[in-house]
């Protein structure tokens, strides 16, 4: 099978791996061409704790994507996350040598580098500055210093940090598994990619992505990400707490929160009851509905209060900082019974179910518009986006070598030079972040 060009999103969660295969097509729309996934052995919490099993993993969902699509993967984007993750603030400025030129590229490269600089806890790595509002000479909040004049540079910056060693063991999986990293993504914003909206973002939101083995929160407000935090429980320390309240084994206690799960317990009635099978010719266990949601309904509000301490702490109580989106949520743990309302009841926020469709293809299977997609979602749009960067510097550059570059507006003349030139294009830190570590990652092995 002939496709044009495609790429590719891996995300490697705690319960499952999912390879996903797709393409632009020409309405900007993602169109999915392929999609695989298998059951994660390897991961716990977010982190890789058994190279041999996420590699073989990997290869499954990777291959079952290859089967459908009739494609060939080889570069892939993949998410990080986990419990090694954490962010903080950090304010910096830099003085600038001649006041008299305007600010550019550079001066924002080394005020990011100064950053990059911090000295971290042992074992840990800055793995993203985020530049929030800038200050030039005092004057505060601007958004965009290019092009000012000023002496003093100064900026707020989101700093996300994570283990070195959490970062290269996943880089070591992708290629013990054949695949080229491509780029590597903090999960939570891979996950805000594909299903919140610019005017969300503007107005303020909190994401709330609940997997497996974590779960993961963004927040925005201006456009500009504030806060993201990673809370080391998720779906699966549910299933657990029905296993051991209710004396079944774990695939059970997976199938009762999926079907009759709910975390609402005022919404059973006491004669509802489920009868689960015995092991090998055991009597059959009977379970009241009731008692399975309070079991379930202890654990929802543990981990729904700790996001909302988060995003206290962030200061959604000030009104400058009040985020008038209120809450999305989404990953596979959204899926459950009336979370939305025991959401909306704990915290007093808004609170949506968030879908990964907008940026899909109208004709896109419906299994994959599913929040449990959204972060492999997320991760295919990063991978587009990406594919679409590198064209265009090798379109430029292959202009460049033909002589046909034209310079646009009048500029001076410069010095007759032996070659053509090109313009520099603006690396975002997220690239320059991928570089350094794929550099980093190469250099270890």
């Amino acid at each position: 099978m002939e496709v044009g060009n495609y790429s590719v999103g891996l995300d490697i969660g705690t319960t499952k791996i999912v390879a996903i295969i797709g393409k632009k097509n020409e309405y900007g729309k993602i169109e999915v061409l392929g999609i695989g996934k298998s059951k994660s052995l390897g991961v716990h919490r977010g982190v890789v704790n058994n190279i041999t099993q996420t590699i073989q993993s990997i290869q499954q969902a990777v291959e079952e994507a290859e089967a459908n699509s009739g494609l060939k993967i080889g570069s892939v984007v993949v998410g990080i996350a986990g419990q090694h993750i954490r962010s903080l603030h950090h304010s910096d400025y830099i003085t600038r040598p001649d006041s008299e030129e305007v600010i550019n590229d550079d001066d924002l490269d080394k005020l990011c580098n100064q950053v990059y600089k911090l000295v971290m806890l042992p074992g840990e790595e800055i793995i993203h500055v985020l530049p929030q509002e800038y200050k030039v000479d005092g004057q505060a909040e601007i958004k965009e210093p290019i092009g000012m004049y000023g002496g003093r540079l100064e900026a707020n910056f989101h700093v996300v940090v994570g283990q070195v060693s959490s970062i290269k063991n996943v880089g070591r999986c992708i290629k013990s598994a054949g695949l080229d990293l491509g780029n590597i993504t903090l999960e939570p914003l891979a996950s805000s990619d594909a299903v919140l909206s610019k005017e969300e973002k503007e107005a303020g939101v909190a994401l709330i992505d609940i997997g497996g083995g974590t779960t993961d929160l963004a927040i925005f407000k201006d456009g500009i990400i504030r806060h993201t935090a990673v809370i080391p429980f998720g779906g699966g320390v549910i299933t657990e707490d029905i296993k051991e309240g209710c004396s079944i084994i774990e695939k059970q206690a997976e199938l009762l929160k999926i079907r009759f799960g709910s975390a609402w317990p005022g919404e059973n009635k006491d004669n509802e009851i489920v009868s689960i099978p015995g092991l090998r010719g055991r009597e059959p266990k009977e379970i009241t509905l009731k008692n399975l949601s309070k079991i379930i309904h202890a654990r929802v509000v543990e981990i729904v209060e700790q996001v909302y301490t988060e995003i206290k702490n962030y200061g959604h109580e000030e009104q400058k900082k009040k985020l008038i989106a209120g809450i999305v949520l989404t990953g596979g743990g959204s899926q459950l019974k009336h979370l939305k309302q025991l959401v909306e009841y704990i915290t007093g926020m808004d609170t949506r179910i968030g879908y990964p469709n907008e940026h899909l293809a109208g004709d896109s299977d419906a299994e994959i518009a599913s929040p449990l997609y959204a972060t492999a979602v997320g991760l295919l749009m990063n991978a587009v986006a990406n594919e679409k960067k590198i064209k265009t510097a090798e379109t430029k550059e292959t202009l460049v070598d033909e002589g046909e570059l034209v310079m646009a507006g009048h500029e001076e003349e410069a010095p007759q030079s032996s070659g053509p030139k090109v313009k520099k294009e603006r690396k975002s830190v997220f690239d320059k972040w991928s570089e350094k570590l794929k550099d980093f990652l190469d250099n270890a092995e």
